[in-house]
């Protein structure tokens, strides 16, 4: 029996508020569980329109329908308006989240200024951007996060070994094809990756490589063999506009009894001794723009 985990993004205020309990309704009716990473800080999503100079970047807004999934509201936020603070102003919603079994865990403090900085940024400033994090996790739930999963799968040569400062047991900030423990630097960081594997619901809408494969069945595709997978979705998508849709993906892998988890159970099955060691490289992927996080070659 193949083993999806779930992981969920939720990178702005209003997804928080509108998207996850709507997720959480989807999933409890097929019974899967997920992991729910949160942006605890301010709301900056309209800052990122400093992207339109990145390749790629305005080809996936006109095939995603930005403004129908965020809401011009939230495109406002950091520009127009002042962001937010997701953490203080949805904290019912994030502990409810856990008060319901879902794993819980951080995504960034500030969603933007992370996925936008971090890959030039230097250990102190990477540093004060997860203690922020983490800091409002332990004040919203009492207690250490267990999981982090990197804003934009962006990271720096210094993320690894600062997530194992900050207690994270496991961190799920890449691409690629399993599990690994990272090295950086010639030297082994005891942080084990959960790299997404599969491609997110927005990288498959509109492309034309497809050639009119709806997404849905060609997510079923790539999953039909027996063989564990991570699959991230985000608030703002599945848990708003493509609801529908996620739900009848969700429907699709419960039929087959693909057993539907949490990072935190995928985690646990494993023996990280037997883990490859890899290199954690910058490349690119169909469908999404600029460059990311993912699995590199075995070192180890």
């Amino acid at each position: 029996m193949s083993t999806i985990a779930l992981k969920v993004d939720v990178d702005t205020y209003r997804g928080t508020l509108e998207g996850v309990p709507s997720l959480m309704a989807a999933l409890e009716k097929v019974g899967a569980r997920a992991t729910f990473l949160f942006s605890l800080g301010p709301d900056h999503t309209g800052r990122a329109i400093k992207r339109v100079l990145r390749r790629g970047f305005l080809a996936k807004v006109q095939r995603t329908s930005v403004l129908r999934h965020y809401g011009l509201r939230t495109l406002l936020y950091g520009v127009l308006l002042p962001g937010p603070r997701i953490g203080r102003r949805c904290e019912a919603v994030l502990r409810e989240v856990a008060a319901r079994g879902f794993e819980v865990g951080v995504h960034t403090w500030d969603h933007v200024k992370w996925q936008d900085g971090v890959a030039r940024a230097g250990a102190a400033w990477t540093r004060r951007q997860l203690w922020l994090a983490r800091a409002e996790f332990e004040r919203i739930f009492g207690r250490v996060p267990q999981v982090h999963g990197a804003a934009g799968w962006q990271v720096n040569r210094f993320v690894p070994s600062l997530e194992a400062q900050a207690g994270f047991r496991y961190a799920s900030d890449t691409r690629g094809t399993g599990p690994f423990i990272p090295v950086i630097d010639g030297c082994e960081v005891a942080v084990p990756q959960l790299p997404t594997t599969l491609p997110t619901l927005d990288e498959l809408i509109g492309r034309a490589d497809l050639r009119g494969i709806d997404p849905i069945d060609h997510l079923l595709t790539l999953t039909a063999s027996v063989r564990d997978h991570v699959f991230t979705l985000h608030a703002e998508l599945e848990g708003g506009a493509l609801r529908a849709d996620f739900a009848r993906l969700l429907e699709g892998w419960a039929a087959r009894g693909t057993r539907l988890t949490d990072l935190g159970t995928y985690a646990a099955a494993f023996d990280c001794a037997r883990l490859p060691r890899c290199r954690i490289e910058s490349g690119c992927l169909p469908g999404r723009s600029g460059r990311l996080a993912q699995q590199g070659q075995v070192v180890l």
